[in-house]
């Protein structure tokens, strides 16, 4: 019997998804619950793992094939006998049925009655897994092995999608790759590398084996003198949607931007005085976002229309405040939202932030982290940028953008001093928000960061 490998539905708002990768190849055996293929999505990365133990029997879509939901990705055949790959292997497996002899069915009856008793320590492995129960590296890599097929066992453990990816691109083996949880992260893949911890050796082997082609592809060679090689690429699900999205905003609304400077020396103090505790009590550090973040609540308290969105002829008021924070990611730029910000003490943003990061890092952002905001901020000054415009995170009307600080000579008092400067940059929908609305929100923003004191009572 053959059970379909389907797309799952990951989300209301998405509707198709791409075949990043498949773990197992036809005739492979499988576990019940055992990672199939990886599938990337405009917004995030997913497994789809085995409905039912069994072997790999077809692939319907291979790597790099765009797919919708519900769609059929392969088939399992659940009776643990391996057939002939691809969609021939039925027609094939008759033919050899037909002319087999009787040690033919001897042999074939041996493997259906091993199957039949593997079956029980498949059903208790799902089980366990079920529960929630995962087994550690060394159970699951036995695992694995006993479910490969005779002389094929890769020994590869339990990795995140970013991780194989990132360990594909660098050339890494996994099982070299020390784990601090219970799959491979893009993070610990970083960490190795950064430590040196995969041997060369096992990296040159792994390359030894791929294909000539490959190898020459993966080369990197310096470019000759009027060399104009150009190579393609193509684009990631996420990045062909931002690349839309930001078309859309563009196309759809009245943008504009508004710039003001913001003199962050009353914060840099605070910070220093209080960044060791904060640390020690929180966990985390003290940076400036959560400043910004308090601060941009209270003056989208003073200017609601910033806070609102347009459907049809209405505005649409938000009277809540999930803050959406712009997160730089392999695959491009995300907006997690943190949600009811006016609500979160300094601690909890900062901590959300940082959870923010480390998922997009670890390809571990889910729909709801994504799902909503009333207003975005984007912090350009972390990557070195001076001053930019945003530009608009539909449907919201309003987005703040941060940047680098630079020490600027200003004038004070009739003397030209020294001083820790910001640029902010607010792109606003000119539909909904005047202009002199939009100077003052930015205006309010400054008195705000400037006497952070203050925001123990506006925020």
């Amino acid at each position: 019997m053959s059970v379909d490998i389907v797309v799952p539905e990951v989300g209301e708002s998405i509707v198709d998804a791409r075949v990043s990768k498949w773990l197992k190849q036809e005739g492979d055996a499988v576990n019940a619950g055992e990672p199939l293929v990886e599938l990337e999505t405009d917004k995030i990365d997913v497994e789809v793992s085995a409905p039912k133990a069994g072997v790999l029997e077809s692939i319907a879509h291979g790597d790099g094939a765009d797919v919708k939901i519900g769609e059929v990705l392969g088939t399992i055949r659940e009776d643990g006998t391996k057939g002939t790959k691809g969609t021939k292997g039925t027609k094939g497996a008759k033919g050899a049925e037909d002319s087999e002899d009787a040690n033919g069915t001897k042999d074939a009856d041996e493997t259906e009655a091993r199957g039949r008793e593997e079956e029980p320590k498949a059903a208790e492995h799902a089980a366990a897994a079920g529960e929630g129960q995962e087994p550690d590296e060394g159970e699951r890599a036995a695992s694995d092995r006993k479910a490969e097929p005779a002389g094929r066992s890769t020994g590869e453990p339990a990795a995140t999608p970013s991780a194989r990816r990132m360990a594909r691109a660098r050339d890494v083996e996994l099982r070299e790759v020390r784990a601090e949880g219970p799959r491979v992260t893009r993070r610990d893949v970083e960490r190795s590398l950064e430590a040196g911890d995969t041997p060369a050796p096992a990296r040159e082997a792994r390359a030894d084996r791929a294909p000539a082609a490959a190898k020459e592809a993966r080369a990197v060679r310096a470019p000759e003198p009027g060399d104009r090689t150009e190579t393609r690429e193509r684009m990631s699900k996420r990045r062909a949607t931002i690349a839309r999205r930001l078309v859309e905003a563009q196309q759809t609304a009245a943008m504009l931007t508004t710039f003001n400077e913001v003199d962050m020396r009353a914060v840099m103090a605070l910070r220093a005085r209080h960044k060791a505790r904060f640390k020690e009590r929180y966990g985390t550090s003290l940076g400036i976002a959560s400043f910004f973040v308090k601060a941009t609540v209270a003056a989208l308290r003073d200017f609601p229309r910033l806070n609102a969105e347009i459907d049809g002829d209405e505005m649409v008021l938000k009277h809540y405040y999930d803050i959406g924070i712009a997160v730089a990611a392999a695959e491009g730029l995300v907006v997690p939202v943190l949600r009811d910000a006016d609500r979160m003490s300094f601690a909890d943003i900062e901590g959300g932030i940082r959870d923010f990061a480390a998922k997009a890092r670890d390809g571990k952002l889910t729909l709801d982290d994504l799902r909503g905001g009333t207003f975005s901020i984007t912090n350009g000054g972390v990557f070195g940028s001076l001053m930019s415009t945003p530009i608009l995170n539909p449907p919201q009307v309003g987005i703040l953008g941060l940047h680098a600080i630079k020490d600027r000579p200003v004038g004070i008092d009739g003397q030209v001093v020294l001083r820790p400067m910001m640029y902010t940059a607010l792109t606003y929908d000119h539909r909904i928000v005047d202009g002199a609305e939009a100077v003052q929100f930015l205006v309010r923003i400054r008195e705000l960061v400037e006497d952070p004191a203050t925001l123990l009572i506006e925020s």
